[in-house]
């Protein structure tokens, strides 16, 4: 089987697992210690992919020092209950099985950090099929998409971005892809949405995971990809 591209970058939330109620309950947490009891869940799901300090100064207009507390609260609740409030995607295991038999290196650029990712991913037997797994520091430093992707492609000295894809569901994740010119799919079934993607120009734009498999086998001339063959 001939594949286009044979490092594949995958987010984590929103892309592989479903780790919206954790997070939301840990945010949820945080905010009561500032006397703030919030129930919009549109504000809540926004916190599932953008590194959290930023989302609580964008929310909440907090402060720099205030937002990096609000997510020593947030690690509270996390570490020991949210991390656990997750669920793999439908069709994901199926891919990233497939992907590795056949010989692709499989990678993870996160804004969550590092520790939580590798261990989010061996709660579901995943942190196999990964080459490496990259993650931000529990100091706050590495949060944006285009630094952890800058850390992973050091840690796995590539060097041809031409055989990279980023795979991700947030608007953050073709930002941080397009600062290296990697092509990046958008997936529709996390937390991002398709307006989202489209507004951002993401390359490629999937609605199940196992739709990848048709992009990364050949070049698409559309960049809506539906294979409702597989």
């Amino acid at each position: 089987m001939q594949y286009k591209y044979h490092n594949i970058i995958f987010d984590l939330d929103g892309t592989l697992i479903n780790s919206g109620p954790g997070i939301i309950h840990a945010v949820q947490y945080a905010l009561k210690k500032y006397g703030i009891n919030e129930t919009d869940m549109t504000v809540l799901k926004s916190f599932v992919g953008p590194p959290l300090n930023q989302q609580f100064i964008n929310c909440y207009n907090f402060s720099h020092e205030q937002s990096l507390e609000a997510v020593k609260y947030f690690r509270e609740y996390y570490t020991d209950k949210g991390i656990l409030e997750n669920e793999v995607y439908e069709q994901i295991p199926k891919l990233l099985k497939t992907l590795a038999e056949n010989g692709l290196k499989l990678l993870i650029a996160s804004s969550k950090p590092e520790k939580f990712v590798k261990n989010i991913l061996s709660q579901h037997d995943l942190l196999k099929y990964f080459a490496f797994a990259g993650g931000s520091l529990l100091d706050g430093s590495r949060i944006n998409k285009d630094d952890v992707l800058a850390y992973v492609l050091k840690q796995m000295q590539i060097t041809d971005l031409n055989d990279c894809i980023m795979v991700g569901d947030r608007k953050y994740d073709v930002i941080g892809a397009k600062k290296f010119n990697l092509k990046c799919v958008g997936v529709t079934y996390g937390y991002g949405n398709l307006e989202e993607l489209k507004d951002i120009n993401a390359d490629f734009i999937i609605d199940k995971p196992l739709e990848l498999l048709s992009i990364i086998k050949s070049v698409p001339h559309v960049k809506r990809v539906a294979c409702t063959s597989l």
